[in-house]
């Protein structure tokens, strides 16, 4: 067990990095299974969520290999398996992928129910509405195993119900080789849902319409191997910009697409920061007083959710009143009594998080419930003054590629530091 101690109060100045997304990486390279080539995938994260999705690859029968830090070569001609493993199912909610693509591939499929952050209910009734209308029988075996099974996948018309990242990737996956054509409507617009559609067609499918709500993809009979690159992780580029404003700093973050950050620039402007774009960079600049604002997640264009919990510690710390509206997830606000240790002002009331901002926040013992509370506390350790110690950065780990070394390279005083086990004696 380790965990991060932060001196705070140090304005972070210089310039970061980028690392790839983590949403598009997690559902790129389960769709290798559907190619018959090698794929080589490369500005891949060196995260743990990755990590656990390749190694469920590899344990189906994948051949990869490692070509640098952020390059994989994958070769899923040899895989045979359409049961994904359940130890390492639970540990990560992009797990469900692998149901689409086992699909696609086999027109079968056997997968625990995923695991991953736990803030609120995730059920996955639009995937299966999606499977089966593509012509699969969906039905919970023993053990929590879902089985998926199909004569021959069709192409059909689905509408989802909510819109669903998730949903719309499964069916995505599991449509690209089925018979006819499959329209998707209501579908998610994110950007790594493009970044999807653009590696499954660099493979030779057939799809249009992605970053829209109507997707359309024509079957294919086969999909060849390929050479991608995926694209900037937005919420990581989110999160040093919120670092930058939350310290007082000025940063440019690089390695970014400026349109997948029009949601965070306008919060921030709006907050009194100063965010100047390039073509691939964007630095930002605070120098005044954070001003009160309102936020209400949305699926995209809209603010994303991701950046709910980083983005509260600048009201926290604004001028004045504000309020976060979550609208996606529920239990999004678990992270807010750490922020009180802290010495934030918060009132959560359902979905609804009132803040009455502060002059400062003060260093504090607190815990990571889950990847992007655990981002929030960082920074909101980084601003305070004194010293923050944040313990299970496990769930950190999951979504951002070095981030003591990248806030390190920035000014900030952070160590990682093993925690010690108490000993039996004290223990009784």
């Amino acid at each position: 067990m380790e965990k991060f101690v932060i001196q705070g109060g140090r304005p972070l100045y210089g310039s970061v990095s980028v690392s790839g997304a983590k949403n598009a990486a997690v559902a790129i390279i389960p769709a290798c299974i559907l190619s018959d080539g090698v794929c080589r995938i490369e500005n891949i994260p060196n995260i743990l969520d990755v990590s656990s999705i390749v190694r469920i690859l590899h344990q189906l029968g994948a051949d990869i290999r490692m070509i640098n830090k952020s390059t994989l070569e994958i070769d899923c001609s040899n895989i045979r398996d359409y049961v994904v493993p359940d130890d390492l199912v639970r540990k990560i909610r992009a797990s469900a992928y692998f149901m689409g693509a086992l699909l696609g591939k086999f027109s079968k499929a056997r997968v625990s129910m995923p695991g991953g952050c736990d803030f609120g209910v995730r059920p996955i009734d639009q995937h299966i509405k999606g499977f089966e209308a593509l012509g699969a029988s969906v039905s919970l075996v023993r053990h929590g195993m879902i089985d998926i099974h199909a004569e021959k996948l069709t192409g059909s018309q689905i509408y989802l119900d909510v819109v669903s990242v998730g949903a719309t990737v499964n069916i995505m996956l599991a449509a690209v080789k089925a018979e006819g054509l499959t329209v998707i409507e209501n579908a998610a617009k994110e950007p790594h849902i493009v970044d999807l559609a653009n590696f499954l067609n660099s493979m030779g499918a057939d799809i249009m319409g992605a970053g829209t709500d109507v997707i359309k993809i024509r079957g294919v009979k086969t999909l060849k191997g390929t050479t991608y690159s995926i694209i900037p992780d937005q919420i990581e580029a989110g999160t040093y910009m919120v670092a930058a404003a939350a310290t007082g700093g000025d940063v440019t973050v690089h390695n970014v697409i400026p349109k997948h950050l029009e949601a965070i620039t306008a919060k921030l402007i709006e907050l009194g920061v100063d965010v100047a774009e390039g073509d691939d960079s964007v630095r930002v600049r605070r120098t005044g007083q954070l001003q009160k604002c309102n936020i209400k997640t949305m699926p995209h264009p809209g603010f994303p959710t991701d950046l709910h919990p980083p983005v509260a510690v600048l009201l926290a710390l604004a001028n004045g009143t504000s309020i976060i509206n979550e609208s996606v997830w529920e239990n999004r606000f678990r992270y807010v009594e750490e922020l009180r240790r802290m010495g934030a002002q918060v009132q959560v009331d359902g979905k609804i998080a009132v803040f009455e901002g502060v002059k400062n926040l003060t260093g504090a013992c607190v815990k990571c419930s889950d990847l992007r509370a655990g981002a929030a506390l960082v920074i909101a350790g980084l601003a305070a003054v004194g010293t923050t110690e944040i313990e299970d950065i496990q769930h950190i780990e999951r979504g951002y590629e070095d981030i003591e070394a990248k806030l390190e390279s920035l000014g900030a005083s952070i160590k990682r530091v093993r925690v010690k086990e108490p000993s039996m004696a004290k223990a009784l």
